[in-house]
């Protein structure tokens, strides 16, 4: 069994991966990657926002990403009845990035991990963890095995848990839990259009909404394909008999404006269904080890926070243990843990508010309040931790509060007439 020595070993390929790694490879910490997959490989999560661009650009990955001419992103709209809620990022309360990218997972990953290689990160595909020891100075043997099932083990100062949906050390560790948030599933595929339509429209990411708790994302891309997925209650995807292709096209028929634009396109591959896909972790850190991205928390795909999470967490986790390897203090649960938190616990309330409906009254009232949307677009954008916005501060208040009085409002009309 051969083992090597490392300072940090960074445990997935993702984006979040990737930013640790480069971010601790520019100040020359000896770092080693592992992934399980090989890339390119598919993985959902398509929609990035603005914020995580300011991630990209502080760890030199950005100029590698905007090479390869990803379909802008700048802004999103939701449909519900007619009624079109369109957001546009540069029209925010916060300060920040305008646009950002709707990318197929398997070319953008790959660009980030064969930059990564450029700059002599090391990266082992097709290795799995399949076990880690602590020792009592907090240094860690990870016991990893290839393709070939050969065994070797790693030893670090330091573990950065970014394997995703893989969830490595809450699984080895016995640190997962439930979400809080209600139980949602999702199905989802790629087409090949034929007949993209031109323009914005062929371009845009639209939420389309078909029930309070059921909405049908549409994503496309700059190669031709288009991303299409349905999320609803676990139930309610279940309700869907046959296989996961009847399924789909089953539920195609529930969306009038998007019915006619799909239903004659193939499925570039059988279509896939996560189940109730919303998760979370007992604690983000140890002795000798730290969570990120989806491996920590994952809330729901409604508003894309997914990737924005993960690099977020990611470079943060990356700046703390560089600072406890050059033996300067870190207080985890201050500068990590209460700062990931307030972030997501913002998009928490977003994510409950919008399943009640709270949200979507905000949204699709009109005559639209112009500074309340500014307000609203921010978090959408992934400026979460803006204290100056009242839909950060007030997340867990403000929109119920609005949606009660738009409701009054409605009510009190509806009686004048």
């Amino acid at each position: 069994m051969n083992n090597i020595n490392v300072d940090v070993l960074i445990i997935g390929a993702g984006p979040s991966g990737c930013v640790s790694a480069s971010y601790l490879h520019t100040k020359g910490i000896n770092v080693k990657v592992v992934e399980k997959s090989s890339f390119p490989r598919f993985v959902i999560g398509e929609s990035l926002l603005p914020r995580c661009m300011d991630h990209f650009e502080e760890v030199d990955l950005l100029e590698c990403l905007k090479e390869k001419n990803f379909e802008v992103k700048k802004g999103a709209r939701f449909l519900k009845d007619n009624v079109v809620c369109n957001f546009d990022f540069s029209k925010k309360h916060t300060e920040g990035w305008d646009w950002t990218w709707q990318v197929p997972r398997a070319d953008f990953d790959k660009t980030l991990t064969d930059e990564l290689i450029k700059k002599g990160v090391d990266i082992d595909f097709n290795t799995e963890v399949i076990d880690v020891e602590f020792n009592k100075d907090n240094s860690s043997i990870t016991t990893v095995k290839n393709l070939e099932n050969e065994t070797s083990t790693i030893t670090a100062k330091y573990i950065i848990d970014s394997s995703g949906y893989g969830r490595v050390l809450p699984r080895i560790l016995q640190l997962e839990k439930p979400s809080e948030l209600s139980k949602h599933s999702s199905i989802f595929n790629h087409i090949q259009e034929t007949n993209k339509p031109k323009g914005e429209e062929g371009s845009l990411i639209t939420f389309d909404v078909l029930d309070t708790q059921v909405w049908f994302w549409v994503i496309p891309f700059s190669n031709g394909t288009t991303s299409i997925g349905f999320v609803g209650p676990t139930e309610y995807i279940d309700s869907f008999k046959g296989s996961p292709e009847e399924k789909m096209k089953e539920l195609l028929k529930t969306s009038p404006y998007f019915y006619n634009r799909f239903k004659d396109e193939d499925f570039l591959f059988s279509p896939k269904i996560i189940k109730n896909f919303s998760k979370s972790v007992k604690k983000l850190y140890g002795d000798g080890f730290v969570i990120t991205g989806n491996s920590a928390e994952f809330l729901d795909p409604v508003f894309s926070s997914g990737v924005t999470f993960a690099t977020e967490s990611g470079l943060l986790a990356a700046k703390l243990v560089h600072k406890e390897l050059i033996n300067v203090s870190v207080n985890w649960e201050k500068e990590y843990v209460n700062y990931i938190k307030d972030g997501v616990t913002v998009f928490s309330s977003y994510v409950k508010e919008w399943y009640t409906g709270n949200l979507q009254k905000l949204f699709f009232h009109r005559p639209e309040n112009p500074e309340i949307k500014k307000q609203i677009c921010a978090v959408l954008a992934g400026y979460v931790w803006d204290k100056t916005n009242p839909f950060v501060t007030k997340h867990n208040r403000i929109i119920k509060t609005i949606a009660y009085l738009l409701e009054m409002e409605s009510n009190k009309k509806e009686k004048q007439f």
